[in-house]
């Protein structure tokens, strides 16, 4: 389902994000990419969205290259890819529902298909009765579990998660993980870039770490350190 194959990415001369990197991520697996600050584990997570393009090397996802997709593609790609990042990303002036369901609406789904998949999806991730709050009235925890939601509501293949317990306390990361892992248990294929050494070494899931943009390990069922 996703392959880098020798994939580096050079942001000047003196910035190597990564270097020759090889990854093969198969269909239903949980992974996390760990790494110290500056490793490229955000890099790595830009490139499977086309947010960024390899320097050398071939990113492929569902079959294509993506550094050769047209620009009117990529919308289609990330219709297939949810993306969970670690400051939210909300819309300050919609509410819960409406944050949800913004992501449906711009795809053009009929609004009673909307209706029934941004509920469910709200009540999965726990929002139920927070449905008409905005986002200046949840708390971080809260705030997160929206933008999980807007990421699962059009039933991604693919759920990228970008440091998405960063700015949480250690309960409420409990929690946004166990929505990880349960997106990951109905399907949907995770990547989750972390410093959560805590939550990767309980969940034991498949951990391919990075150092200074190189892969130095790769192990299933492996803990956040060697």
């Amino acid at each position: 389902m996703i392959s880098l194959r020798d994939v580096s990415k050079t942001y000047s001369e003196n910035v190597r994000a990564l270097f020759r990197v090889n990854l093969e991520i198969r269909k239903g697996e949980f992974v996390f990419i760990v790494g110290p600050s500056g490793a490229g584990k955000s890099t790595l997570i830009k490139l499977l969205y086309r947010e960024e393009t390899p320097t050398t090397g071939q990113v492929i996802v569902f079959g294509k290259d993506l550094q050769k997709m047209r620009r009117r593609e990529i919308p289609y790609l990330r219709r297939r890819i949810g993306v969970v990042f670690q400051d939210f990303r909300l819309l300050e002036d919609r509410t819960v529902e409406e944050n949800v369901a913004f992501a449906l609406e711009v795809t053009g789904t009929p609004w009673r298909d909307v209706k029934k998949r941004v509920a469910q999806v709200i009540s999965m991730v726990g929002l139920k009765d927070r449905k008409d709050a905005y986002p200046r009235e949840l708390s971080g925890g809260e705030q997160q579990r929206v933008a999980i939601a807007r990421a699962l509501v059009r039933n991604p293949d693919i759920l990228l998660a970008d440091e998405p317990s960063g700015n949480l306390d250690p309960h409420t990361s409990i929690e946004i993980f166990e929505l990880l892992e349960r997106a990951n248990m109905y399907g949907t294929t995770v990547v989750v870039a972390t410093h959560a050494q805590n939550i990767v070494d309980a969940l034991r899931k498949r951990v391919v770490e990075l150092r200074d943009g190189v892969i130095v390990r790769d192990v299933r069922r492996g803990a956040y350190g060697s």
